[in-house]
């Protein structure tokens, strides 16, 4: 059954492995991120197998179903006052800057009996989540008057937002607020956290300043890229991922459309450019299931014309005579094309 996302677990493993290697060689430890795929649990085993030290998600409901993994939980996203109780017994950590929030846990663990982990954001310009260095000490001191939460760790996160480049400034200041937690208040971290892939960078440079202890990787272990400047990483697979659609219509068509144009499917206004008659194939795959701009196919002959929600138009001039209705085209993928894809309960997971 099509459309499927394939995915090549012994490439995942093998990525997974290149990385956890690379950041283990300069003492940092690596949170393989599992939303992307949804948790997906086979391939969050090849993160296992891989060597990753933790299994990392934004969604509580994708960690309950990595439970049976050995690795720590933990929740990426900032946890809901409203599933604090869930957030406890299925996080082992969690991403904080909200004391309002911090607090709501720390009742929950109390009431379980447990102590609660957690890493303490700090906004250093891309402004997604974190506290403003300038509560830092208040929040702290708040943090820390909990019995039930144990701070752990201090992290950072940049470009997912505001696509601010990690550096060796504003990763050196998450370094520094890590070296005052322990000396004006007497804490261990287990954690200093420098981001995503995007500071992977910064390991081949030698730029990833003292004191950073761990990177939370989702893309570069999926899809073989840095996220800074996207660029492919060395020894690693850009196919671990792949989407593979069925052709269900194949025919000669002209490229511009007969009649008034009006409002797409979506509410847009196409514009369309006249490039006469075209070998049309209709894909059974659409923006219901995926991202099209995020898809690439493998076939570089072969030409994207767009997509309705259930429908996927490409150009087939230059390869007519390799392909007929039902057979099968394939794309590689970025981000955004597998985040969609895993998503999608329409489109069939298929292990190589």
């Amino acid at each position: 059954m099509y459309p499927q996302l394939v995915i090549d677990l012994k490439k995942l493993q093998e990525n997974t492995k290149v990385l956890v290697d690379k950041c283990k060689a300069q003492g940092i430890s690596v949170m393989g991120v599992t939303k992307v795929f949804c948790a997906d649990e086979k391939s969050a085993q090849a993160y296992v197998d891989g060597g990753v030290d933790y299994l990392a998600d934004s969604r509580i409901e994708n960690l309950e179903r990595l439970q049976f993994f050995a690795p720590k939980k933990v929740l990426l996203r900032l946890p809901m006052i409203s599933e604090a109780a869930r957030v406890v017994e299925a996080a082992d950590i969690t991403l904080n800057s909200e004391v309002a929030t911090i607090k709501a846990i720390n009742q929950a663990a109390s009431a379980k009996g447990l102590v609660h982990e957690i890493i303490l954001m700090i906004d250093l310009g891309d402004l997604r989540e974190g506290i403003m260095p300038v509560d830092f000490e208040a929040t702290v001191s708040e943090i820390t008057a909990l019995e039930n939460i144990q701070l752990i760790g201090v992290g950072v996160n940049l470009t997912c937002y505001g696509g601010v480049v990690p550096n060796a400034d504003n990763l050196g200041q998450i370094s520094a607020f890590a070296r005052r937690l322990e000396s004006e208040y007497g804490l261990t971290l287990d954690i200093v956290s420098g981001g995503n892939s995007s500071s992977l960078y910064l390991l081949d440079r030698d730029g990833l300043p003292k004191g950073i202890n761990n990177l939370r990787l989702g893309e570069a272990l999926v899809l073989g890229r840095e996220t800074a400047f996207g660029d492919a990483i060395e020894n690693t697979h850009q196919d671990a991922f792949q989407l593979v659609a069925e052709i269900i219509e194949m025919k000669e068509k002209p490229t511009l459309p007969i009649g008034e144009i009006g409002m797409d499917a979506f509410g847009n206004k196409p514009v369309f450019e006249d490039e006469g008659i075209k070998t049309r194939a209709i894909l059974a795959v659409g923006r219901q299931d995926v991202n099209v701009d995020n898809i690439i196919p493998v076939d570089s002959r072969i030409r994207i014309f767009g997509a309705s929600s259930d429908h996927l138009i490409v150009d087939l001039t230059e390869v007519a005579n390799d392909y007929k209705v039902g057979d099968t085209v394939t794309f590689n993928l970025e981000y955004g094309g597998l985040l969609s894809l895993a998503t999608s309960p329409y489109v069939k997971r298929v292990y190589k």
